[in-house]
This record gives structure tokens, sequence and C-alpha cells, in this order.
């Protein structure tokens, strides 16, 4: 029997039933996963209550991401009502005038979920936009995009008009490549181009990836088995059926993004200063792959390497926030000036040079990283 009607009180019972806890203890705002130690196997029995008692389609819950009570109830009011589904950014910390916005893009066959928590490290004033690929979270209603330049269309878009001021790129993994693409779009257009890009755990712009080393073609076996080399992903979520069968398609899609596309064979370097970081234990991407994005920037500001495998972010939050707001900030002189003058060139529509700046300065080495450059030691 369904509801027809949806009440906070009703999710919080139904969660501490799965748990056998006091509804008193699912806090509005508390974590699923790191305050109610709710696991993935959990989780999809928490989805599937919700789904019968509400009438929502099947895996719902467990695809949006929702991570906490009030955002349960959000999304289970949301599709009761029809709600058409949300933009691509997600922000933790929303300001009505930030100083400076980031952006970060997310992996292959992953979410917004990856920067969670990131919020706090970063100054008061910024403002970070998680964001969100079609097919997943709450756009799990969306179409999966498996074409980058077709995905980069999309953000373009999406994006628009939250390029006001001074904004930066961060990327990881997949989201490198898409956050590298996204600004070369923007400069071949003209637009306002972000103070600071940075990419990790991707190698510069190559080839097409050769037959035998493309995921997306492994049988179900062989992508798991993959997987799990490559780290990341839970346990449950490969090892249980249902679970992959609600993933594998975004897993698939991703996989498929990054295995077609074609980089241009000569590439301009973008005028951004470009940031490369890695884990020293990544066995997709090694330092020299890394080291290969000089010659796509004028302005290459080093590589950093970082305890961990390809996702070594997952445990090096505030190090790298304190990275990427030290290199924002280095360049914060040359990026009023760059971002002034693409705005002038969109409204008067005229085409203006470029300001002149001193050459970016460096941040400090960060804690648990090593930095490697290739260029002399003022990574000018």
């Amino acid at each position: 029997m369904t509801s027809t009607t949806v009440t906070i009180e009703d999710l919080r019972a139904l969660i501490a039933g799965v748990l056998e806890i006091d509804p008193g203890e699912v806090a509005d705002g508390a974590h699923f996963a790191d305050d109610l130690d709710i696991d993935s196997l959990l989780m999809l029995e928490i989805s599937t209550r919700v789904e019968n008692a509400f009438d929502l389609p099947e895996n719902t819950v467990v695809i949006s991401g929702a991570a906490t009570l009030a955002e349960l109830h959000a999304l289970v009011v949301s599709k009761r009502v029809g709600e058409t589904p949300a933009g691509p950014v997600i922000r933790p910390r929303p300001l009505s005038d930030p100083a400076v916005r980031l952006f970060l893009f997310h992996h292959a066959g992953g979410s917004h979920l990856l920067y969670r928590g990131w919020a706090e490290h970063f100054p008061k004033d910024w403002e970070l936009c998680l964001l969100e690929t079609p097919g997943r979270g709450h756009l799990q209603t969306l179409p999966l995009i498996d074409d980058c330049d077709r995905l980069v269309d999309y953000f373009h878009t999406a994006l628009a008009p939250l390029l006001d001021r001074p904004f930066g790129f961060f990327g990881h993994s997949l989201g490198a490549l898409i956050a590298h693409q996204l600004t070369r779009r923007l400069h071949h257009e003209g637009n306002p181009l972000p103070t600071w890009l940075g990419v990790s755990a991707y190698g510069a712009p190559r080839g097409a990836a050769d037959a035998d080393a493309r995921p997306h073609l492994k049988s179900d076996d062989e992508l798991r088995d993959w997987l799990r080399d490559v780290g990341g992903s839970t346990p449950q979520l490969l090892d249980d059926e249902a679970l992959w069968r609600t993933f594998a398609p975004a897993f698939r899609s991703d996989f498929k993004l990054l295995d077609t596309w074609v980089p241009p064979l000569v590439p301009e370097p973008l005028p951004v200063p470009l940031s490369v970081f890695g884990g020293r234990r990544d066995r997709l991407i090694g330092e020299e792959r890394l080291l290969a994005w000089q010659p796509c920037t004028t302005h290459f500001r080093g590589l950093e390497m970082y305890e961990g495998d390809h996702f070594y972010v997952t445990d090096h939050q505030r190090p790298l926030a304190t990275a990427i707001t030290a290199a924002m900030r280095s360049v914060a002189p040359r990026a009023r000036s760059h971002h002034h003058a693409s705005r002038q060139m969109i409204n008067s529509n005229e085409v203006l040079a470029e300001g002149a700046g001193a050459s970016p300065q460096a941040s400090g080495s960060t804690s648990g990283c090593v930095n490697r450059t290739g260029l002399p030691s003022d990574r000018a």
C-alpha cells in the first residue's frame, strides 16, 4: 500500500526500522554512511522500502546519492510532485556573492560525492560547485552521455550563468579531461577563462586508447576485476549483482567516452595556469604521463604527487584544498585582469589584448606530497 503524502517523520521511522534503532537517533542532517553506519547493502534495503512505500521507480534512492534524511525527504517529495530534475551544479555552501567559484568534476562511474566534505577546507568566501554528470545522482532520469564533445556542450550551457566572477576548474580522472576540454571550448569561443586549471590522475591528451585497454568493451566479470585492481569502488558494489546492475551502465558510458575520444593532432597551449596532481601508487597513470601536460599550457605550474593510488584524493582533502587555494591565489592579479578583459570582449563584442601579468609563483609544497615540475624551481 502506497502513501499519497510524504513526511520526514515517515522516512525517519522507516530508516530507524531498517537499522533497528530509535527514530530519535536519525537526525535530519545525520550522514547515512559517516554518522549512521549505513553501508551499501543497508542503503539498498532502505531504497527498496522507500520506493515501495511511495511508489517510486526501482533504485531511485540508491542511485540519487541522497546522503541524509533531509536530502532523502527532498528527493522523495520532488519525485512525488513530478519536479523536473535540477541542473548539474551542487553547492554545499551557497553564497549570494562569492569572491571565487571552484568547479569540481568527478571521475568515471562516479558522482559529485567524490568531493563531499571539501567545502570546509576552502576560504569562506569561495563557493564550491560540485558537478554531476547526467544519468546518476539527482540527474538519474537524464540519459547518460558517452561522447566527450556532447558532455562538454552540456556543461558549457549549464555553467555559463555562473562564470561571472573569477573561477577555477579541478577535475579528477575523467573529470580532468572534461575540465580541460571545457576550458578549450571557452577559449575557442572567447568566453571567460578559468583563472586556474587543475588536472588530477589523468595523463595529457594523446591518441585513442589501445583496443585491448578499453574498459567499456570488457565483460562484466573482466570490468569488475579491473575496477578492483584500480581501486576506488566498494567491494559491495562490485560483489553485489543488484548493485552492479544499477551502476554498470554509468561505468560503461563514462569509459566509452574516455576510450573513444580522440584529441586534436596539434593542440594549442591554453593561456591558463595549469597544475597537475597524482598518486604515487597509481597503476593507471604514471609520472611521465602526468608531466606530459606541460606543453598543453603557457603557464605550467608543475606536478604534485601524493601518497596513494588512483583515488589518492579521498585521503588528502585538506592538503589538496591548501594546494588549490594557494595556486589560485598566486595567479589572482593576472586572473582578475584576464577575467575583466574577457567580460569586456563579450559585452562589447570587441577583441581585447590580454593584459600582461607577472609569472605566477608556485605555492609551497603541501603536506604529504612531493613536487615534480620539469621546470626551474620557481615554476614560472
